[in-house]
């Protein structure tokens, strides 16, 4: 669902944007800007069309082509947008339901009302982005038993500083490639194994 579910073909998964389909997005910024694009090698063109299609393996060409496209409609450059500029546009289409810090922290404090003595229940009822920014169950009921103030000031500065921190990184880390993400996952792990190794020794 959401705002880009209609332009996502279906193939029982999400496509991925193959060479070709790469080839007509890069075709639309080539007519968008003419001037930039003038004089390329057929190397060079080749070497771009390599990098798009590896940066965006894992995004559908429809998702992609909506991007470019939107940039293309509102942007004044005469230059034609980066990767980096293609994967912001796609990270906010794709987020445009997201909870802003205000709003997470107002459903904590509804949850709070009710967490000394119904946390664990509280808790599960949190968005999942909610409640990795609480931690635990056990946190909600320990600021439940807190003073009002402190509450409504220093814990609620601090989650939402944690909150906006963790949105933003979580948007960061959508924009990767997914060898670059497998290899991420691949280094934690490694190192959590590493690190229970060193905990039984």
């Amino acid at each position: 669902n959401g705002p880009l579910a209609a332009g996502i073909p279906s193939c029982g998964r999400i496509c991925s944007m193959t060479r070709n389909e790469t080839k007509t997005v890069l075709a639309v910024l080539r007519v968008a800007y003419p001037g930039f694009y003038k004089g390329l090698t057929d190397d060079e063109t080749t070497a771009t069309i390599n990098l798009w299609a590896e940066m965006f393996q894992d995004e559908p060409s429809a998702v992609v082509g909506a991007a470019v496209k939107a940039m293309v409609a509102t942007r004044t450059s005469n230059f034609p947008p980066c990767i980096g500029e293609v994967k912001e546009q796609i990270a906010k289409m794709q987020t445009t339901g997201e909870l802003t810090e205000g709003e997470a922290w107002g459903l904590v404090m509804k949850a709070i009302r009710n967490s000394l003595y119904n946390a664990p229940q509280e808790y599960e009822k949190l968005p999942a982005e909610v409640q990795r920014a609480v931690g635990s169950a056990t946190q909600l009921r320990e600021w439940a038993a807190m003073e009002t103030d402190t509450l409504s000031s220093v814990v609620a500065s601090n989650f939402q500083r944690a909150y906006r921190v963790r949105a933003a990184s979580n948007r960061e880390y959508r924009k990767l490639p997914g060898d670059i993400k497998r290899m991420i996952a691949a280094t934690a792990d490694r190192m959590a194994l590493d690190s229970g190794k060193e905990e039984n020794a």
